[in-house]
């Protein structure tokens, strides 16, 4: 006997190639460094923090975003305090800032982020990285993309180390929007 539903194929997942592809340069280093920093780390998988690091060890357009040498050099005090040790009540724990559900099986393992390796925060964020670079025209994203989509997700563990050091993430990312001229919709909104 023959099954009478059509068979659907399952859709590939883009693949690393493909991903890195809609990346500046600039963006894409910042991608492995977060990778990098998260292995280092002993995470399971890149969070919101990771990214924000990386990013401002890595992108100058990013540094530039902040208000000055000061308030850098205070969001980069959390994230070290953080890599050294002092956040390890993240470890071990999804980040997850509720804007994609998160499915939890018996293991605790998080399914259908869409980006294997993710949080489901961070997939989020670069989805909506993606998203604000194609809005511009452009063909790739890149740092102050990110930055600025991390910078409107109040839930997320990149705006806790922000608001630790005193950076009003909103003010952030209008600052970035305004600079770009662009108005804002990205991902979660």
């Amino acid at each position: 006997m023959q099954n009478r539903t059509p068979r659907i194929p399952q859709q590939p997942a883009p693949n690393r190639a493909e991903f890195d592809a809609r990346l500046t340069v600039e963006l894409a280093a910042v991608v492995t460094g977060a990778r990098r920093r998260a292995l280092r780390d002993g995470d399971r998988q890149i969070d919101t923090a990771h990214l924000l690091h990386s990013l401002i060890e890595s992108d100058p357009e990013v540094r530039a975003a902040f208000e000055g040498g000061p308030q850098l050099a205070k969001v980069l005090g959390y994230l070290v305090q953080r890599s050294i040790g002092y956040g390890l009540r993240w470890q071990s724990a999804v980040e997850d800032s509720g804007a994609v559900p998160v499915v939890r099986g018996p293991d605790s393992a998080v399914r259908d982020t869409g980006v294997e390796g993710w949080s489901p925060s961070a997939a989020t964020a670069m989805a909506g990285a993606l998203e604000r670079a194609e809005l511009r025209g452009e063909v790739r994203a890149g740092g102050l993309d990110l930055l600025a989509v991390l910078a409107r997700d109040h839930e997320c563990r990149a705006v806790e180390v922000l608001e630790r050091a005193g950076v009003d993430a909103e003010q952030l990312a209008a600052r970035i929007v305004g600079a770009s001229g662009q108005g804002w919709r990205g991902a979660g909104d």
